[in-house]
């Protein structure tokens, strides 16, 4: 078993570099307004470069934070706050990085604050990873202009939710560049790591160690599964076959527990007190990254937050997570 530490020293080397050039007129073009962005939900068009950015819902503000732009108001961290600050520490230390106070955050607990939102007087409202409803688009949308997802909620991988992020701010070709930079580093972390090539991996979810008579697991679509991929590995067949068009989550009776054995590490949040009880489940036991050891306990702090890849908690966690992976894929051996 492997458990991820609770704390990491951060270091940016690629901070300085989040703010790309200016492009040549060429590509200035592909940004000019007035422009229209298609989604989920129909087209909006944004009638000129926006000033004040707002975003809502989960990491949309860290597309124009890599950027170096501060957005006027974003959503508050839950999960993964570790300090209560409602701010992830890669947040934090890019508003350093960038010399800006912390903008206004917004209480997603029951929803979004519309009011907290239209007092932040937006140009734009960026909300390309989401879960809007068509109701949230609606009232939003009387607020300022909404960037939504582009297909489905919940499912935007980090590299649509900034082209379609930044292309809503007027900075397409800074997106782009921001992409070549992530996977760029992305590589490099993994080339150190064979032993992660086509290996599968499962991503579960809400484990109650009082109650494993259900499985519940994140799709194919979900970006936590698509990132697996950037590393190198791929989701299973097991799960591709139950993973609906659109579904970001699934769940099965523990009792198909076999049907799930070409999983070669299990990955999971919480703590290793969680082990023994998988260890001893007369089922659970039975799946064969269990039985070989290859499980990845993420914890339930800023670390498993990072396991679901944005702009920002990408350079902050990857080093750390690809390693603990790898771990565990020799154990898959």
């Amino acid at each position: 078993m492997y458990n991820i530490p609770r704390t990491f020293v951060v270091t940016f080397l690629f901070a300085t570099s989040l703010v790309i050039p200016l492009v040549g007129w060429a590509q200035q073009t592909e940004d000019q307004f007035p422009k229209t962005i298609e989604h989920a939900f129909g087209t909006t068009t944004i009638e000129e470069k926006p000033e004040r950015v707002a975003t809502v819902a989960w990491a949309n503000h860290e597309v124009p934070l890599a950027l170096g732009v501060v957005p006027v108001g974003f959503a508050a961290a839950g999960f993964g706050d570790d300090n209560g600050d409602g701010l992830l520490p890669w947040v934090s230390a890019r508003l350093r990085e960038l010399d800006a106070d912390t903008p206004v955050l917004f209480d997603e607990g029951d929803g979004i604050d519309f009011e907290a939102v239209a007092a932040t007087q937006p140009d734009v409202i960026l909300a390309a990873y989401s879960g809007l409803s068509q109701a949230d688009y609606d009232t939003l949308s009387m607020i300022a202009p909404v960037v939504a997802y582009p297909e489905s909620p919940w499912s935007t991988d980090w590299r649509e939710m900034i082209r379609v992020n930044s292309a809503g701010m007027g900075m397409t070709a800074e997106g782009e560049a921001l992409i070549d930079r992530l996977e760029a580093q992305i590589a490099d972390s993994v080339a150190g790591y064979p032993e992660l090539e086509d290996k599968s991996a499962m991503f579960i979810t809400h484990l109650d160690a009082t109650n494993l008579s259900i499985l519940r697991f994140y799709t194919a679509n979900d970006t936590r599964v698509k990132f697996f991929e950037d590393l190198g590995m791929h989701s299973p067949e097991s799960v591709n076959q139950v993973t609906g068009e659109g579904q970001f989550s699934g769940e099965v009776s523990v009792e198909q527990i076999d049907t799930f054995n070409d999983v070669d590490i299990f990955v999971t949040y919480g703590a290793e007190e969680l082990l023994e009880p998988l260890e001893s489940n007369p089922l659970m036991s039975r799946m064969r990254a269990i039985e070989n050891g290859s499980v990845v306990m993420l914890g339930n702090g800023p670390v498993a937050t990072a396991a679901n890849p944005t702009p920002l908690s990408i350079p902050w966690v990857l080093e750390d997570y690809v390693k603990v992976l790898a771990d565990a894929a020799r154990k898959s051996q």
